[in-house]
């Protein structure tokens, strides 16, 4: 796959159509652009859709973290993928988001918010950022020691693709029968995740807490004026819905939909349901 320089870090990035109306799609935590691999085949024809990996993440570079991780921060993050469409020519664009990726498009809208059109937020951290104490840090470095461990977390990330039996505490996640290509996708991602840096494993969730406290993207929501939708599956464990509606009340084009029977990721979980929505949220819109 190729790599687009940003700074001082070369970024992994893929390309899906070729379309007038580009999307850029910025993954979640521990992830990487392949994460909507099976949903892009059937997004509309009309779109090109670029997936960026973080640095540290996927086929990007990999930094030495700073002993605070602020090399890893949300703000350099955005920092990152600004550079990073820069380098591709790309002056503007909308937004797609899972997960984390949704605070740092937030940082993004908030710095060049001429750049960006409107965006499709699955299951996002919001600007309020996130708040980890020292156990739940303290279990992101026991999954860095153990891919068996890290895959039942992230299991937990896509509740839906698994027995529920299996989903209690202690128990082996069992995959559902009939799901072919999104087990082998979700089985080569677990791969994938092991091999992200400790400034990923660590960083994120010190710098997502630093957000929390900080408030400062919440004190700036009523600035974001980009047409947001909202997704979030019904059985996402991993994002409060109280922040989400807070989002949805302090921005001004905000709307949030409630999927049921879905976890925390759509896009592996069912595939051709967030081509669907992405579909018709991206689809037939002017260059």
């Amino acid at each position: 796959m190729p790599r687009v320089r940003a700074g001082d870090v070369e970024l992994g990035w893929r390309e899906w159509g070729r379309g007038d109306v580009t999307v850029v799609f910025i993954h979640g935590n521990l992830a990487s652009k392949d994460w909507i691999e099976l949903a892009a085949p059937m997004f509309p024809s009309g779109l090109r859709v670029i997936g960026i990996d973080w640095r540290g993440c996927g086929e990007s570079e990999r930094p030495k973290p700073a002993t605070d991780y602020s090399n890893y921060s949300m703000q350099q993050h955005a920092h990152d993928m600004l550079t990073a469409l820069d380098a591709l020519e790309i002056g503007f664009c909308h937004l797609a988001t899972h997960s984390t990726g949704g605070i740092i498009a937030a940082r993004m809208l908030l710095m060049q918010p001429q750049r960006f059109g409107r965006v499709f937020a699955l299951d996002p951290v919001t600007p309020l950022g996130m708040s980890f104490n020292a156990d739940q840090i303290g279990l992101f470095r026991a999954m860095m020691a153990s891919k068996e461990l890290t895959r039942t977390v992230m299991a937990t990330a896509a509740s839906s693709l698994f027995e529920p039996d299996s989903m209690a505490p202690n128990a082996i996640p069992r995959f559902r029968e009939g799901l072919g290509e999104i087990q082998a996708l979700f089985d080569r991602i677990i791969e994938q995740t092991f091999g992200v840096s400790e400034g990923i494993w660590i960083g994120t969730p010190v710098n997502l807490t630093r957000e929390r406290e900080s408030r400062e993207l919440e004190r700036r929501m009523s600035e974001i004026r980009h047409p947001h939708l909202v997704l979030w599956g019904e059985c996402d464990g991993w994002i409060p819905p109280t922040d989400l509606r807070a989002m949805a009340e302090a921005m001004p084009d905000c709307r949030l939909v409630v999927v049921p029977n879905i976890g925390h990721s759509m896009n592996l979980e069912v595939p051709a349901l967030y081509a669907g929505y992405f579909g018709a949220w991206f689809g037939g819109l002017s260059a």
